[in-house]
């Protein structure tokens, strides 16, 4: 499955359009990892539990998005983005969505 931030797939046409596809995670703190983090925080730096947490969790939306579009019957995904909300303190969501598309080399 091709996923990119684009309108389309360099050397490939868009033969149909199959619609919105989405997949998303919501995400809580960890009581250990905040330690570790207020500890980061106190001494500065990057606080890599966190940084770890949210790309496991963008990993996690965008293969939950590419199942709905494999689903649909689809080559790839475009116009893909990120979305991040806050659902309550210590949690939040993280939303990757896109068109879900079928292509065929632009040679044909």
């Amino acid at each position: 499955m091709i996923v990119v931030t684009t309108d389309d797939v360099e050397g490939q046409r868009v033969t149909r359009t199959l619609g919105l596809v989405r997949g998303n995670t919501i995400r809580t703190k960890h009581l250990g990892k905040d330690i570790v983090a207020m500890l980061r925080y106190l001494v500065g730096g990057e606080v890599r539990e966190y940084t770890k947490m949210l790309a496991q969790a963008r990993e996690q939306a965008i293969d939950r998005m590419v199942e709905e579009a494999r689903a649909l019957g689809a080559d790839a995904v475009v116009c893909t983005r990120f979305q991040t909300s806050k659902i309550m303190s210590g949690a939040s969501e993280i939303l990757c969505y896109g068109t879900a598309v079928t292509l065929e080399p632009r040679d044909r």
